[in-house]
């Protein structure tokens, strides 16, 4: 995992650093070919430069975001934005189910929207897979 990742856990307050840390440990481990950083000043998955999923502290949760995660079709995944992110905000450790987690992870890989490209776009995104 890169450290500036793992530095970015260890700052959060102990109940928001396991739902970090779970975060964190199971998408290093179904997306093992994604290059992770910090960027925008939280953690962010990367698959060709395309940014797949991140996670950030807001004030009350830790959000889960998946750029593309409209196009999965899960129900507890909220839309957020304007574009096809969606996400899933969590307040303790156990409200993060593994399995559905694995599975978003999945279709993270498997369904994608190019971001990378959505300046040169002009803000028009397009299906990459």
């Amino acid at each position: 995992m890169h450290p500036d990742i793992l530095d970015y856990n260890q700052r959060q307050e102990p109940s928001d650093k396991a739902i970090c840390d779970l975060l964190a440990e199971t998408i290093e481990r179904h997306l093992p070919e994604a290059k992770s950083k910090v960027w925008h000043a939280h953690p962010v998955w990367f698959l060709d430069d395309n940014p797949i999923v991140g996670y950030k502290k807001l004030k009350h949760c830790v959000r889960l975001l998946f750029w593309s995660g409209q196009s999965f079709e899960e129900e507890s995944l909220q839309k957020e934005g304007s574009f096809k992110a969606a996400e899933a905000r969590y307040t303790a450790v156990e409200q993060v189910n593994v399995e559905d987690l694995e599975r978003w992870l999945g279709k993270s890989r498997d369904i994608q929207w190019d971001y990378r490209n959505i300046v040169k776009r002009k803000g028009r995104l397009e299906r990459l897979k």
